[in-house]
């Protein structure tokens, strides 16, 4: 009988335990779901209904494909093969109108005064929680809230402010050089060449972060670029994709490549900051890179702060905040790079009024810091770029509780997006040439051209905004001046246009570009 009653009270326990399991699955995969579609609804939003467990993934995933399979020609919208779902989404729905991630809503938010609010209020609508495979490569300040944020955003700041960026701008130069080198190299031989620019900028600003972040080490820290730019494609995959909790300890070919990846980042990276906190302690360690800058700062505040334990960061917080600068620093800047040079061959007479500015103030010389701050037309030219080609194309929110945002109730859990870059061409915001690169809307500078709104928003806005946007454009300055001061040149007859999102907007057949010598 004893045997009999445990027993029997273990097969009680587990069918309780199962029903719950049940039950709690059902109200997360179908009661929280259609009870957020209803709310939404009733706001007169509108959006597909909801698919069990998928909702719009599928079709966000069959889209992106289709979008990829074939490229557009030149002068065609580019919105519809960056976020083709989105972009079909709104042109169906309107502007009100959502989405589903699994089981999640997504709200579009196209607003200026509903995006402000958004990114203003950054505990209300804190970053979504990622999935411990994007983690790999999403981190550091990117992936922190609340008092953790707040602290490593106190401690990465001295190395970001525009004095210490002068440090950094020998290095800068330096690798800028090196690619003009390569390609004067290849155009020597002929009046002009065609050179697949692609390549070529994701190496320099590789090369480039690896220099200014890791000072002497950069060497090593070209192994990180490396790898990080595999993780990126990986962890692209993940987001086409619905969390599973616990999948990732399945050790699937994705999953094992990511953590293979991981582990050797880490291990890369522990070396050089080993290195350079020795020769801190020797008083010997140069200043004129970020992670000195980072780990001077990090010290001082410890010190600051009576070395207590829950003062600075611990080198795993260093660690996470170095791979944060190479996938934000890196791809940024290349993609700006790349669709500068296509929009300056489309446009040879804004390439020209560059050239002369660049000329005028620095001649043939190596342009220094006061110089690059100097820089109207090629600064404005700069923004246009960001505007039509903004690197990220969407931000996302969690709706932390019930929220008003503009004149919409958005429910606990929901997510709030803004689609970058369909808020940059949006007509209603820009005008009737918002699809058109006209840099001189940029000529009185951004609150001008947007008329006071949020709605220029390539590094984001807010508390949150992004700490490398001045690092990312003074080493676009620089690359910029270099290139047209050695060069003309002009799209290629084998160029085809298809920037598709992979993390951010790269063109899926690379860039060739013909340069001619001046």
């Amino acid at each position: 009988m004893e045997v009999d009653a445990t027993t029997m009270m273990f097969v009680g326990f587990c069918i309780a335990f199962v029903t719950i399991l049940l039950t709690k699955a059902l109200s997360w995969l179908w009661l929280e779901p259609k009870r957020a579609e209803r709310y939404l609804r009733r706001q007169g939003l509108k959006g597909n209904s909801y698919t069990l467990f998928f909702g719009d993934i599928k079709a966000i995933s069959t889209l992106i494909q289709k979008a990829k399979s074939k490229p557009i020609d030149i002068n065609d919208d580019v919105t519809p093969r960056l976020v083709p779902f989105q972009h079909q989404l709104i042109r169906n729905y309107g502007k009100n109108s959502f989405f589903w991630y699994g089981p999640k809503p997504v709200v579009h938010i196209m607003d200026p005064e509903a995006i402000r609010e958004v990114l203003n209020l950054i505990n209300d609508f804190p970053k979504p929680t990622l999935t411990p495979l994007s983690k790999f490569l999403i981190t550091g300040l990117v992936d922190l809230d609340g008092d953790k944020w707040s602290k490593h955003r106190k401690i990465i700041n001295p190395a970001f402010n525009l004095a210490k960026l002068k440090l950094v701008l020998p290095a800068m130069y330096h690798s800028c050089n090196q690619m003009m080198n390569e390609w004067k190299m290849l155009v020597s031989k002929k009046e002009s060449c065609m050179v697949d620019v692609w390549p070529f900028l994701n190496s320099l600003t590789g090369d480039v972060i690896s220099r200014t972040a890791f000072g002497s080490c950069y060497e090593e820290g070209k192994i990180v670029f490396q790898l990080q730019k595999e993780q990126a494609e990986l962890t692209a995959k993940v987001f086409q994709s619905v969390y599973i909790p616990g999948w990732r300890f399945v050790p699937t070919k994705l999953n094992k490549r990511m953590k293979e990846i991981d582990f050797e980042i880490r291990n890369v990276l522990s070396g050089i900051i080993q290195k350079q906190e020795a020769a801190m302690k020797t008083c010997k360690a140069p200043n004129d890179n970020l992670l000195g800058l980072l780990l001077e700062s990090n010290q001082k505040e410890i010190e600051d702060r009576g070395h207590r334990k829950d003062v600075g960061m611990n080198t795993d917080d260093v660690i996470n905040e170095c791979k944060l600068f190479y996938f934000a620093g890196q791809e940024t800047t290349s993609v700006l790079l790349n669709w500068t040079m296509v929009l300056l061959s489309r446009f040879p007479n804004w390439q020209t009024l560059a050239r002369e500015e660049v000329i005028g103030i620095f001649g043939t010389k190596e342009p220094d810091y006061d110089g690059l701050n100097r820089l109207k037309v090629v600064t404005m030219i700069l923004y246009e770029v960001l505007r039509l080609y903004p690197p990220v194309t969407a931000i996302t929110r969690v709706v932390r509780k019930e929220a008003r945002v503009g004149n919409l109730t958005l429910p606990a859990g929901a997510l709030a997006t803004i689609p970058i870059v369909l808020v940059h061409h949006d007509s209603e915001l820009w005008g009737s040439d918002a699809k058109e690169f006209k840099p001189e809307r940029f000529s009185e500078g951004i609150l001008k051209a947007t008329n006071g709104q949020v709605s220029f928003l390539p590094f984001a806005w807010g508390p949150r905004i992004c700490i490398g946007q001045n690092f990312a454009l003074l080493e676009a300055k620089m690359a910029l001046c270099l290139i047209l001061q050695n060069f003309s040149f002009e799209l290629s007859a084998s160029y085809t246009h298809a920037p598709f999102t992979v993390i951010t907007a790269q063109p899926q057949f690379g860039t060739p570009i013909i340069f001619h010598k001046l």
